[in-house]
């Protein structure tokens, strides 16, 4: 279960260095994941397929449009009375202007055996990178909390608002110009394995007298 963001109080205050480290490194590292996985060409995940779709008809990069779909979704957090934490706000702000960065250093690799090897990188990272933000407990970002939102107010579960979700923002995505591919489907099947094995790793501890491991 992730915290709400208000959490200083019963979290233990020397972890707190560890906990902002850990965030924004690993917010960091999620916009550079996500740059090679858009350099490989061989697919994205399915809001990436949506932020590309979008990027491709604006003149807006990729990491601009990033940011402002997240900031949109979080207004929808409103009426579903969810509440952000630093993380949240953070996880809009900062993997924007990650991705942007990464994707101005990184160049298109020609050779398929380095587009695979990026592709590879990029959901592994992606990986570590999402256990580690969710880890630091400063708050879900905006699209998971969206999720657990219109979880906790229609009733339905966990799977079908995710896979509803996800499904809708693939499908627009693809119809702007997104990027579909063996990528796609790599991070469908991988993600969750990973960020599973990953996340109590990366979990900071909530108590004083917790080992808190580096």
């Amino acid at each position: 279960m992730v915290d709400d963001g208000g959490v200083f109080s019963h979290l233990s205050r020397r972890a707190l260095p560890r906990r902002l480290s850990q965030l924004y490194l690993g917010l960091l590292l999620y916009g550079f994941s996500m740059a090679l996985m858009i350099k490989s060409g061989l697919g994205l995940d399915p809001w990436d397929v949506f932020h590309q779709g979008v990027a491709s008809r604006t003149p807006l990069s990729i990491g601009v449009v990033t940011i402002i779909v997240g900031a949109l979704v979080l207004l929808a957090w409103i009426p579903l009375r969810q509440r952000p934490g630093l993380g949240t706000v953070s996880n809009v702000i900062v993997i924007g202007l990650a991705v942007d960065a990464s994707m101005w250093v990184l160049s298109e690799p020609e050779p398929m055996a380095i587009r695979i090897t990026f592709m590879i990188s990029g959901v592994v990272l992606n990986a570590v990178a999402t256990a580690a933000y969710i880890g630091a407990r400063f708050g879900p970002g905006p699209r998971d909390g969206l999720m657990t939102g219109l979880v906790r107010t229609t009733g339905h579960s966990v799977r079908v608002v995710r896979t509803g979700i996800e499904l809708t923002v693939l499908a627009i995505g693809w119809l702007l110009g997104g990027t579909v591919g063996v990528g796609t489907v790599l991070y469908a099947l991988s993600i969750g394995p990973l960020v599973h094995v990953l996340l109590p790793r990366l979990t900071v501890p909530t108590h004083d007298h917790e080992h808190i491991s580096g």
